[in-house]
């Protein structure tokens, strides 16, 4: 049969038919874009929250750029298991990737999971152009809701929504 922790996404779409509603299930598929923070799990938890059934699916994705280091000052095998526990803890997949461009991937990302939602910690860049939620906004073509958490708000205080 399944594996433990495999979960199949379903969430209800009607369709009118001859003979009245068709009820197709749909999804909702949402990721957490994290850092080297270790208050990444702020925003995880925001994500687990916003799923509403347990077939919706969470994704925690963090980007490096190539030639950099994937946390930072942490210590490697450290971040990667925190973020692999804290992952597991909310069901949500993680996904590390090393790439050239940031945005670039982050909106391959999205697309290629079919993201419904993207929740993102608030910039304290003052110029747009070094904002990674307004350059990744830009990036997308499709129509996504980004949920913004605050910087120093704990995830069930007031929230910033950006569509």
């Amino acid at each position: 049969m399944f594996k433990k922790g495999l979960r199949l996404a379903i969430q209800f779409t009607e369709f009118p038919c001859v003979e009245g509603v068709i009820r197709m299930r749909h999804k909702k598929r949402i990721m957490v874009c994290v850092t080297q923070q270790k208050s990444c799990e702020r925003l995880i938890k925001r994500g687990a929250d916003l799923c509403r059934s347990e077939h919706d699916e969470l994704y925690v994705v963090h980007v490096v750029k190539e030639d950099w280091k994937y946390f930072g000052k942490l210590q490697e095998s450290d971040a990667v298991e925190y973020l692999f526990d804290i992952s597991k803890t909310y069901g949500a997949y993680l996904s590390v990737i090393k790439a050239p461009d940031i945005v670039s991937t982050l909106s391959r990302f999205i697309q290629d999971h079919k993201i419904d939602e993207v929740i993102m910690g608030e910039s304290l860049e003052a110029l747009a152009q070094q904002n990674m939620i307004n350059r990744l906004s830009e990036n997308i073509e499709d129509e996504i809701n980004f949920t913004i958490v605050p910087v120093g708000e704990h995830v069930n205080e007031q929230e910033l929504v950006f569509q």
